[in-house]
């Protein structure tokens, strides 16, 4: 794999397109699924299949780890082709494991080589290396794994795994799809049964794509709303016929919807999104705010749901999120954001504290970006305020980015509908979760400069 040199940042200035957005596309496949079926299809027995896996960067470093770790993982055509050794059955890596800019990659991974007899490091960029694995690392250390880091649990992380590890029966103390993942992961080669309790529902990628290679999952509900997760252990995991297919990334299609919903006239379609319940926050969101969302559901794949959405622009209102719904849209609040900074009144995004662990601490970015371009946003506590602007977002800012995907692409949407053009301090990182995302834009008429 090669890499742009550090240096080689892409700014770009958005301003309004000259038509409303048109069109129908696929956004790239589902970046959390994806990441899960490599590692699966790893631990599998036999060969998989994977169609529309997400090709951007993020991913492509998960391949590269899964290949460091013993499995056949080769790209033909536009499928990916994966042979894996199987649960117990993984080589030690020759060198680091270099994650990149992925926390999902590096947490999911922990809980894999932390149940296998071997030693291994991870790295990652600047940006990975500042984000916390102590949330990871403190719960997988009740499978015997030894974890040295550097000050604060941060990357490069070494790890001695436990070829034998007991089954873990941790209550998660926040909501964290990645810590419950990487829990779950280190039971598969676990004798007994692994038990994870989450008081708030989080996205259940791994549930269904465990029970679509074979494993024996139980989900219970508890009474305060919460979920106990029942894993059997060292189960044999086999290759699905036919494959598995990733579903449209509901995170990425965001940011073509939210530009719809704003820009005056859009009308446009977006193909094989992800419609797993505990993902759709955001829809659910915008729809109180007044969108005009059409969703057409299809058949499920892989044990997740998938469907088409239409959407036309919307003249939205402020609206109150509750805290419980965070888990299921955390990754789409700089986008909301900025929705929330075109609608009409106040709006209030509660329990946004793991906002601060992202690839950047995004509830303060999210805020600046929102102030730079003249729109009035505060935190309070762990909430997020947004006094939207009635259609009238000044614009004119330049936006830092911190290296964040995210961040950028939700810049991008505002400079579509701000009254002055926003500028974006570097666009190169993009690609880590959503390769081709400007093309794709422009196929709609968003006219950014490339």
């Amino acid at each position: 794999m090669t890499h742009a040199p550090a240096s080689a940042s892409r700014p770009l200035s958005v301003a309004r397109p000259a038509a409303p957005l048109c069109g129908v596309i696929r956004v790239p496949g589902d970046k959390s699924i994806s990441h899960r079926a490599l590692m699966f299809a790893a631990l599998a027995r036999g060969q998989t299949t994977i169609h529309h896996l997400l090709e951007g960067e993020d991913v492509l470093r998960t391949a590269a780890a899964m290949r460091a770790l013993g499995a056949q993982v080769e790209q033909q055509g536009a499928v990916w082709i994966v042979s894996g050794p199987g649960v117990g059955h993984l080589s030690e890596p020759e060198d680091v494991l270099d994650m990149g800019n992925s926390g999902t990659a590096a947490r999911l991974l922990s809980g894999i080589l932390a149940s296998h007899g071997m030693a291994s490091v991870m790295t990652g960029d600047a940006s990975l290396r500042r984000r916390p694995m102590r949330r990871v690392t403190d719960p997988l250390a009740a499978t015997g794994a030894t974890f040295i880091t550097r000050e604060g649990g941060r990357l490069p992380l070494a790890i001695r795994g436990q070829a034998n590890p007991p089954a873990l029966d941790y209550r998660l103390p926040v909501a964290s799809a990645q810590v419950k993942s990487a829990v779950l992961l280190a039971g598969l080669n676990a004798t007994g049964t692994t038990r994870v309790e989450e008081p708030v529902p989080t996205r259940d990628h791994t549930e269904n794509m465990l029970r679509y290679f074979g494993a024996t999952v139980e989900v219970e509900t508890t009474p305060e709303g919460g979920r106990i997760i029942r894993l059997e252990g060292r189960p044999d995991l086999v290759a699905p016929q036919g494959g598995l297919f990733v579903p449209a990334d509901p995170s990425s299609a965001a940011f073509p919807l939210v530009a719809a919903l704003l820009v005056p006239g859009s009308d446009i379609t977006l193909t094989d999104v992800g419609l797993n319940p505990l993902r759709t926050g955001l829809f659910t969101t915008l729809m109180e705010m007044g969108a005009q969302v059409d969703v057409v559901e299809k058949a499920s794949s892989g044990g997740e749901p998938v469907g088409d959405l239409r959407v036309r622009a919307s003249a939205l209102h402020g609206v109150v999120v509750p805290a419980a719904r965070a888990p299921s849209m955390i990754d789409e609040y700089p986008v909301l954001a900025v929705a929330a900074a075109h609608a009409t009144g106040i709006s209030r995004f509660c329990g946004l504290e793991e906002l601060r662990v992202k690839e950047s601490d995004r509830l303060s970015a999210t805020v600046a970006l929102l102030r730079e371009n003249g729109v009035r946003a505060e935190v309070e506590g762990d909430d997020l305020v947004v006094h939207g602007t009635a259609g009238a977002i000044p614009g004119g800012g330049l936006v830092t980015t911190h290296m964040d995907h995210r961040l950028a692409m939700s810049a991008s949407v505002m400079g579509l509908v701000a009254e002055k053009p926003v500028r974006i301090d570097d666009t190169a990182f993009i690609d880590t979760s959503f390769p081709g995302y400007l093309t794709l834009m422009n196929q709609l008429g968003a006219g950014f400069a490339q």
